[in-house]
């Protein structure tokens, strides 16, 4: 097996899991909560445990391994850090999405892999991020950079609270059940095949017990008032060991930790950082970025200009200067607003470009590089009107609408993506509008060109995924100079600019983690706007091309959008389509992936997939267990190149593989990756578990 490297910045997630009160309770209770602690135990005035975060999207760290492809074998978890936004409800939906941020190497100790991830609830509302390092022991030496050192100075006085406590002999077995089912923690058997004398604490339920220890001393009955949460396991504690965890208040709201073996002294928990108080709502602040604004000379552009210069952005103000219908040209609207913005103390520089020209765009961007080194914000909002119902719409009417809003946007934005590319960030924002999006009589030139930004989008979000590329687009409903005489005068007196900025500032943020959104905003109103596809009908039969007739007859279903669905993309989409022909292909056939229906089907498909070649001087065998309805038993032997499947156990087998049938139809279609059924328990694996790894090697598989 080797690292994923090609795997940073690839998205994990959404990872969602729902829980109840009663799953507060179970986590409290697994790590050492009692009945000196009611208020984490009892629903009657149930209190949280911030760190029952961790344990319950614990399937983040085994989508993180498998992502990373990192050997199992050797797999532990290296480092946690938990910073809170906001208080851990009761009960409700945890939403999750990362990606890996980062692989080091470690040489013969082996591999470090940085993975983060932000959860919010069912809301929308961000409640923690989560940046989680995990060690692959047998994954080194793959050339990669060193990691950072990081150093934490612990006062040299005597901690300022030592908090005693001891986790029960059977510990692991009521923590488990929050969600990390590994067996590294629970089966003897396991435990000492990979070097442990018996099955040992979860790491993350000795962060637990320290968490308890670390309110009850610093904000007693206050768990809200934790923000932030972090340590290194350093050594691994076996359970009924009792142990003390070190406390040292180095300010009025932070602490340094660390928790021991009470018997040995043996540092368990690490460099532990605990920082508390009120939780304050995190500012959208732009220090350090370069913003360019098209069109900023007046209305939006101008808006949006000032408010990012206020929170710190650099800006380029980028403005022709000319008439609502694109004629003309003035220096002095660019001018004004970056007077506008110096005058506040904040840093402005203007750009008179013409965004509809291919040098105007490149100019464009090329100011913000030479000025201020960068561009991490793009806010295309350049636009003109030439209204005319379309029977009297000539093509210069139609071409000027659309070389402004349509190729403008490309021309500033190509440059300013690939800046982005190589910094490996940005944020862009298409201007759409509500004609664009519903149609709007004598608009069809500006219909078209601003719906045809929506297109643009939904491809660029795909493209710019892996980079930390952000875009979005937003159709506001605001006064200004495009829309000064054709909205009424009450509507206009309500439509200020500065009710749009909110949203857009937003999605432009290093907050925001959302891409390819279209989104209404003006009047102080905001919502989603989405395109969704019906659940269809299919109407071919064995393969015949359905008549007009058979249409006009299914046609309420064809139109049907109840349980519509909105695509991420148009592989996704495709992917639905496809999956409604209902084939079976053949195994290998083209390269292609095949649907099990039952693990019979999986065995018999297996000596297609067999790669002779691979296996040369090999001799194993696996014996499968599969339970439930459609299971059964099944060796595979595997000598010097040949393959031998039969039904039936052996005596004796190199390895033995255990899952229920579900499950492992599940994995053999590639639904459920094979670390993640192993490390929660759905996959058993027994006597030589090393060489479970040969299987992946020795077969094609999905």
């Amino acid at each position: 097996m080797a690292l994923n490297l090609d795997a940073i910045g690839e998205k994990i997630g959404p990872i969602e899991k729902e829980y109840s009160w009663r799953d507060v309770i179970l986590y409290a209770l697994g790590v050492g909560a009692g009945f000196d602690e009611l208020e984490y135990v009892y629903e009657k005035d149930l209190k949280v445990i911030p760190t029952f975060s961790i344990a319950t999207i614990i399937d983040f760290l085994f989508e993180l391994g498998a992502k990373a492809n990192v050997n199992t074998a050797g797999i532990l978890h290296g480092e946690q850090e938990i910073v809170f936004h906001r208080p851990i409800p009761t009960e409700g939906k945890f939403i999750t999405t990362g990606q890996i941020k980062n692989y080091y190497d470690l040489g013969d100790k082996g591999a470090i892999i940085v993975g983060e991830s932000v959860t919010k609830d069912a809301k929308g509302k961000k409640l923690f991020t989560s940046t989680i390092t995990i060690i692959g022991r047998l994954d080194g030496n793959f050339g990669g950079k060193k990691p950072p050192k990081k150093t934490i100075q612990f006062p040299d006085s005597d901690p300022d609270f030592v908090v005693e406590d001891c986790p029960s002999p059977d510990q692991p077995l009521i923590y488990r059940l929050s969600g990390d089912l590994f067996a590294l923690h629970v089966d003897p058997e396991f435990a000492r095949q990979v070097g442990f004398k018996e099955p040992i604490m979860h790491g993350l339920c000795t962060l637990g017990f320290a968490c308890r220890a670390l309110i009850k001393t610093l904000v007693p009955g206050r768990p809200d008032k934790v923000r932030r949460i972090s340590c290194r396991f350093s050594k691994p504690l076996y359970p009924g060991t009792p142990i003390k965890t070190l406390i040292w208040k180095v300010s009025d709201d932070k602490a340094l930790y660390r928790v021991v073996n009470a018997k040995t002294g043996d540092v368990v928990l690490d460099m532990g950082e605990f920082e508390f108080g009120e939780l304050v709502r995190e500012k959208i602040d732009f220090t350090g970025k370069v913003a360019v604004v098209t069109g900023a000379g007046g209305g939006l552009g101008r808006a949006y200009a000032i408010e990012l210069a206020k929170r710190g952005a650099k800006v380029i103000v980028n403005d022709l200067g000319g008439s609502r219908d694109g004629t003309g040209a003035s220096k002095t609207p660019a001018q004004k607003v970056v007077d506008e913005i110096k005058a506040i103390g904040g840093e402005a520089y203007p750009n008179y470009d013409n965004v509809a020209t291919k040098e105007g765009g490149e100019n464009i961007v090329k100011t913000a590089i030479e000025r201020f080194g960068r561009i991490d914000i793009l806010i295309n909002n350049a636009g003109i009107l030439r209204d005319k119902s379309f029977a009297k719409m000539d093509p210069d009417m139609w071409h000027g609408v659309m070389d402004v809003h349509l190729n403008g946007a490309y021309y500033v934005t190509r440059p300013a993506f690939l800046k982005m590319k190589e910094q490996g960030y940005g944020r862009i924002i298409f201007t759409t509008s509500a004609a664009g999006l519903y149609g709007n009589f004598g608009q069809a030139n500006y219909s078209a060109a601003k719906l045809a930004l929506v297109g643009f989008m939904n491809t660029l979000k795909e493209e710019g995924e892996k980079y930390n590329i952000k875009v979005n687009t937003v159709a506001p409903l605001a006064a200004s100079r495009l829309t000064q005489d054709i909205f009424p005068k009450d509507i206009l007196d309500k439509a200020k600019p500065e009710y749009v900025v909110p949203l857009v500032l937003y999605l432009v943020s290093d907050k925001c983690d959302v891409s390819g959104r279209i989104y209404n905003a003006g009047l102080g109103t905001y919502n989603r706007v989405v395109i969704g596809t019906g659940p269809g009908i299919m109407l071919s039969e064995k393969g015949e091309v359905p008549s007009p007739e058979k249409i006009k007859e299914n046609f309420d279903y064809i139109c049907s959008l109840k349980d519509f669905k909105v695509y991420k993309n148009l592989t996704e989409q495709l992917t639905d389509l496809l999956s409604s022909l209902n084939k079976k292909p053949d195994l290998a056939a083209k390269g292609e992936s095949t649907i099990f229906n039952s693990p019979n089907e999986v065995f018999a498909a297996l000596p297609k997939a067999f790669k002779k070649d691979a296996s040369k001087g090999v001799d194993v065998s696996f014996l499968f267990k599969i339970s439930g309805k459609s299971g059964g038993e099944w060796v595979v032997k595997i000598s010097d190149g040949n393959l031998d499947i039969t039904e039936g156990v052996i005596d004796n087998p190199t390895t033995t593989l255990e899952m229920e049938d579900k499950d492992f139809l599940d994995m053999m279609n590639g639904k459920l990756p094979a670390m993640q059924a192993y490390t929660s328990g759905k996959l058993k694996i027994s006597g030589d578990i090393m060489k479970s790894q040969l299987i992946e090697k020795l077969f094609k598989l999905n």
